[in-house]
């Protein structure tokens, strides 16, 4: 789904949808405080959440394949565990070679290439078989709100420019559950962007991180950009952090499974501009094989600016597994 324009508005008409909406929003008030005291299965491995309070893409996987990579570096043995939203798979299962964004969700195909991934609905059997393999810490790829796995360590991920948005639960708004409780849960902070943020009454760590193109082979280059994500123009301006030339953008539904009708309306629009036809990594794993020729795939990766910090945050956690 694409988020509705009056969740981060302030004008009159979008507080007078956010107040018709609001009584829709109790079954999420409920749920949060119903889960509140339940108490979830204890993995053998140490399990860190990389999570969220709102609906939409603020950047959680990256930030999920950052860490995993920071904690390999201290020879953890790093899984993932994540639903698999987009695929049809239940699980537990491992994420294997056979597998497509059909049956485990994109997402899962991204993080199964730096790390053994798990796709489970049920997250505490999916740490079962995350422990069976070895694992010495789960990285779970959101799960902020599910209570059936203890978490050794939550960070909570926030989009700077976004923020919470209008501040109401969904459907009046973008988020998940109230910001005081999740707030109360997070072990750390991580914002995402260029903007200077942070919470004055929050005295857990808050960290900085902003997505970047590792390899930039697309400088100067005249592109056409579409992106079936949370937040497509999140990806379109990282383009032109590239100084990639845009000269067309087309945005879809976050998990968008692309037509055959769809890609050749998109590969003439860049033929007719001379221009190179791009994605997202998210994206082109949805692609069907036959389907991705003459597309490119621009890889986007979470950089900190204040790894000291995170750093012995880090060691605190390996130490303990």
């Amino acid at each position: 789904m694409r988020a509705p324009d009056f969740w981060y508005r302030t004008g009159t008409s979008a507080k007078i949808f956010a107040a018709l909406l609001s009584p829709l929003s109790l079954p999420y008030r409920a749920s949060a405080l119903w889960k509140k005291g339940t108490k979830g299965y204890r993995a053998k491995a140490r399990v860190l959440c990389v999570g969220n309070l709102t609906v939409g893409g603020t950047g959680k996987t990256p930030i999920a394949l950052a860490l995993a990579e920071m904690l390999q570096e201290r020879d953890m043995r790093v899984a993932f565990l994540t639903r698999g939203y987009g695929g049809s798979a239940h699980g537990p299962l491992r994420v294997e070679a056979q597998h497509s964004a059909a049956d485990v969700g994109d997402e899962a195909l991204l993080l199964a290439r730096s790390a053994p991934t798990i796709v489970a609905r049920e997250r505490a059997e999916g740490a079962k078989l995350a422990d069976s393999i070895g694992a010495d810490i789960i990285v779970m790829d959101d799960g902020y709100q599910n209570m059936s796995l203890q978490k050794d360590m939550s960070l909570l991920v926030i989009d700077a420019e976004q923020g919470f948005g209008n501040g109401h639960l969904v459907p009046a708004g973008p988020l998940r559950e109230p910001i005081a409780s999740g707030l109360a849960r997070a072990d750390g902070v991580i914002w995402i962007g260029d903007k200077a943020t942070s919470f004055s009454g929050f005295t857990g760590p808050q960290f900085h991180a902003v997505l970047a193109a590792p390899e930039n082979e697309i400088a100067g280059r005249r592109v056409v950009a579409f992106a079936g994500i949370g937040r497509p123009q999140k990806f379109f301006d990282t383009l032109k952090n590239m100084d990639a030339e845009i000269c067309g953008t087309e945005h879809f539904a976050d998990h968008h499974a692309f037509s055959a009708s769809e890609l050749k309306h998109l590969r003439a629009k860049a033929l007719t501009r001379r221009a190179l036809l791009v994605t997202t990594e998210k994206d082109f794993v949805r692609l069907p094989e036959k389907e991705r020729e003459g597309i490119v795939a621009v890889p986007v990766r979470a950089v900190f600016k204040d790894s000291p910090a995170l750093n012995r945050l880090l060691d605190a956690l390996a130490a303990e597994a």
